[in-house]
């Protein structure tokens, strides 16, 4: 088995791409910067706090146009300021939507 010195069950990636999201059952799209993702969960900016279990629609766009941007579908674990007006989200992957 492959020991990459990762407590958890997935690799993170370092990544710097452009991610929307949204709240359900809302057109309202907000936008932020991804830091890391794995296979089961992502962690982005935003510019508003966002509760704990709070689920929402987050599209992570490539910085390349040949890849398709992944829509997923997660659920807030936590979120904190990390400067005045900037917020750093984690969240877990629930489901990925079909293309």
């Amino acid at each position: 088995m492959l020991d990459t010195g990762e407590a958890r069950d997935f690799i993170r990636m370092e990544t710097a791409c452009d991610v929307s999201y949204k709240f359900p059952d809302s057109n309202n799209t907000f936008m932020g910067k991804s830091i890391n993702i794995s296979g089961s969960g992502i962690l982005f900016t935003s510019k508003q706090f966002i509760d704990s279990g709070i689920a929402l629609e987050v599209s992570i766009i490539p910085d390349r146009s040949i890849t398709p941007p992944m829509v997923a579908y997660v659920e807030v674990i936590r979120t904190k300021e990390i400067t005045p007006g900037e917020f750093e989200v984690a969240a877990e992957i629930k489901g990925i939507k079909e293309s």
